[in-house]
């Protein structure tokens, strides 16, 4: 469990792909301090394991499915990616609770000034969408988020310039893709309504083209 607060910026090292799943090599500094082996590290919103480590670097693998539901699989060597360790429960939750299991990939249609912040408009698929309310929480590659307003295709957000600095948002433009992850206490609302018969369950996706080509499958 994550909180959504990004520690560093890291980079990608190297990407080794085989059939099998994607082996990635990622440099950092502050979370290297106290990482162990098995521990769980947030890379752009998504939870993965460190596999091995060294005084500036840890691998993770990666498996095709993390790569078809995310844009893990759009990484290159030199690319810098969001880092967090998991949350202690001893700490301050200055976010929310991330579990760092991306629910899907969202695209930045907007990026505009607004004094000295940056107002992000990002088109989601409706699977997030129903879960967005104005003032509620979404992770953004890995970042904790207030929603500033909800259309029928997206949402927007709005950037300080410390959030800019320190995280990839900063580097963002215009059809970048990224990680979403929806408000978990929110997925267990709705299910607890569902099983009373107050909500009508999640509509089944339909697996067509665009699906396929939005999880990077064709």
């Amino acid at each position: 469990m994550f909180t959504g607060i990004v520690e560093e910026m890291g980079a990608v090292i190297s990407l080794e792909k085989t059939l099998a799943g994607t082996r990635m090599t990622l440099l950092a500094s502050t979370v290297m301090s106290d990482l162990k082996i098995g521990d769980s590290v947030s890379v752009n919103g998504i939870c993965l394991t460190a596999i091995s480590k060294s005084d500036s670097s840890f691998s993770v693998e990666v498996s095709p499915e993390t790569l078809s539901v995310t844009t893990l699989g759009l990484l290159t060597a030199g690319t810098p990616v969001n880092l967090e360790r998991a949350m202690k429960l001893s700490e301050r939750i200055g976010g929310h609770l991330v579990a760092g299991h991306v629910d899907g990939v969202g695209t930045i249609r907007s990026r505009q000034q607004d004094g000295n912040a940056v107002i992000f408009t990002i088109e989601a698929p409706q699977d997030i969408l129903r879960y967005c309310v104005v003032k509620g929480s979404i992770t953004v590659d890995g970042i904790s988020l207030t929603i500033n307003d909800v259309t029928n295709h997206g949402f927007s957000i709005a950037i300080i310039p410390h959030t800019a600095k320190v995280t990839t948002l900063g580097l963002k433009q215009v059809n970048d893709p990224v990680n979403l992850e929806s408000d978990l206490i929110g997925k267990y609302v709705e299910r607890l309504l569902q099983e009373r018969g107050q909500v009508a369950p999640k509509p089944t996706p339909v697996i067509d083209k665009d699906y396929l080509q939005k999880r990077g499958l064709i």
